[in-house]
């Protein structure tokens, strides 16, 4: 499992460990892991030229010795600082001993040399972005953007040093210029917004060095992001006694005279869940029985179609009564209910918050921003905020589909304190497709029947639908999806 930490626990971890080490021992084991993963990306050393960008924080002292070591390897190594006069002077040092060249930014004057900042980075091999750490706020200041955009001209490839230039660790947001990296070298912990859409985005390949902060860090990070085995370890396994009603019956409550696919797609997501059986309630079991006769169908409500052990409900409903009648309905039980797509318009928010049993809500940017009374791009600019203020709002478990899709329990007490918000990792653009959701609905309504918490159903569902879209035949269709969800769970199973 991958976990993320905010600045301030980032730095009072830094600070208990260097109680306990020589002064400057900290960065060094930080500039190493940053020398040897360049190292790994340029493939050879000796020759390479490499242009270290150096703001004036620790962020850029990284860079210096680690351009230092480089270029006691044989790099020819070149420094542009942005303020000269607040360099890390240790780190400057370090370089010039090694051999390395100090050049100022466009704009700044060193040793009353003007930079010719642009043939420099013309000639390089890789480019170490040392601008701005995570104590940075708001975007790239006027000469960074300057130097960035001689970056970006030169089409050189960029390495940022703990994260991204101009992005926001804490929350993943990027509110204003920033320089896009091909891979990111991050130390002690994951930062959330190296795990989260826009910034995860800017970040590209995410390299982690251990400098020792581990035993330092809190036990319940801000972000965590399941992997394989974590997955495996949650997904339902029958027993030899097990039967289909042991196992969980999930109702699903979809579809409509127009929107008819939206049930089959979340039967079909259900189907492929774990759950026992499958309840189909509404008016699309024509349509469900003739693509999944293994389903039990009912027109409804959903009080008569036999007991179920959680429901899903919502996709393609409609605004027919019926439909808010069949919502209001479900969520006056005291079984786990899943709400999605029309059913979040249609359901009334006290009704959700007087739940006793678990609710999971699964709304897109769009859906959310109407429950929050906000603009979706004010969602998408900041995700985890968003499906925070959704979960306490609603008192509800919520997962935001998007880029990056978040899984977020509503705030605890002293008692039970809030989990961190999980960040699936598993996601891809393919799954931007009509009817992806539907398959997703149907998926962790199942996982929920089958006895997942909501937090982990959504979190697993999340992340087999992500699995799926990469496995499935590309450009892949929803019913594609539906199909590559059994090798999904054989390859987590598999440990792949």
């Amino acid at each position: 499992m991958r976990t993320g930490y905010g600045v301030q626990t980032v730095r009072a971890a830094e600070a208990a460990l260097m109680a306990r080490l020589p002064e400057g021992a900290l960065m060094q084991r930080a500039a190493a892991g940053l020398a040897a993963a360049c190292s790994g990306l340029l493939g050879r050393t000796y020759g390479a030229r490499v242009v270290l960008l150096v703001g004036s924080g620790d962020n850029g002292g990284d860079a210096l010795f680690a351009g230092a070591r480089l270029a006691r390897r044989g790099a020819g190594v070149t420094a542009v600082l942005l303020a000269p006069e607040r360099a890390h002077e240790g780190g400057l040092t370090a370089l010039r001993a090694a051999g390395g060249r100090v050049l100022p930014a466009p704009g700044a004057v060193v040793e009353g040399v003007a930079a010719p900042v642009a043939h420099v980075l013309a000639r390089a091999d890789l480019v170490l972005d040392g601008i701005v750490g995570i104590g940075g706020t708001g975007g790239l200041r006027p000469a960074a953007v300057e130097l960035a955009d001689l970056v970006r001209e030169a089409g050189v490839p960029v390495v940022a040093v703990d994260l991204p230039s101009g992005v926001a660790a804490d929350t993943g947001e990027v509110p204003g210029p920033v320089l896009p990296a091909g891979a990111t070298v991050t130390f002690g912990a994951y930062k959330p917004g190296l795990l989260v859409d826009p910034a995860r985005e800017l970040a590209g390949a995410v390299r982690l060095i251990d400098i020792g902060l581990e035993p330092h860090l809190p036990a319940v990070p801000e972000v965590e992001a399941l992997q394989h085995a974590d997955v495996a370890r949650l997904l339902p396994r029958p027993q030899a006694e097990s039967d289909k009603y042991r196992r969980g019956v999930v109702g699903v409550v979809a579809g409509s005279g127009r929107y008819p696919g939206a049930a089959v797609l979340a039967v079909s997501g259900a189907l492929r869940s774990g759950a026992g059986a499958v309840r189909y309630v509404g008016p699309g079991t024509e349509a469900v029985v003739s693509r999944y006769p293994e389903t039990l169908v009912s027109e409804g409500p959903p009080g008569h179609a036999g007991r179920v052990q959680a429901w899903a409900v919502g996709p393609g409903l409609g605004d027919e009564p019926a439909a808010r009648q069949a919502v209001d309905e479900v969520l006056a039980g005291d079984v786990p209910v899943l709400v999605d797509a029309d059913g979040l318009r249609l359901m009334d928010p006290d009704a959700v918050r007087a739940r006793t049993a678990p609710t999971l809500l699964t709304p897109h940017a769009g859906e959310a921003a109407a429950l929050l009374g906000t603009a979706r791009e004010e969602v998408e600019a900041g995700r985890l905020a968003a499906v925070r203020e959704l979960a306490r709002r609603t008192g509800a478990t919520v997962l935001l589909k998007g880029s990056t899709t978040l899984v977020a329990e509503p705030p605890g007490t002293d008692d039970a304190p809030t989990s961190p918000v999980r960040v699936n990792a598993t996601g891809t653009g393919w799954l931007a497709t009509a009817g992806s959701g539907d398959v997703l609905t149907g998926l962790a309504g199942g996982l929920l029947a089958a006895g997942l918490p909501a937090l982990d159903a959504a979190s697993a569902a999340a992340y087999l639908h992500g699995l799926a879209g990469r496995l499935a035949t590309d450009p892949p269709a929803a019913t594609d999806l539906a199909e590559a969800l059994a090798p999904a769970w054989q390859d987590v199973l598999r440990g792949d």
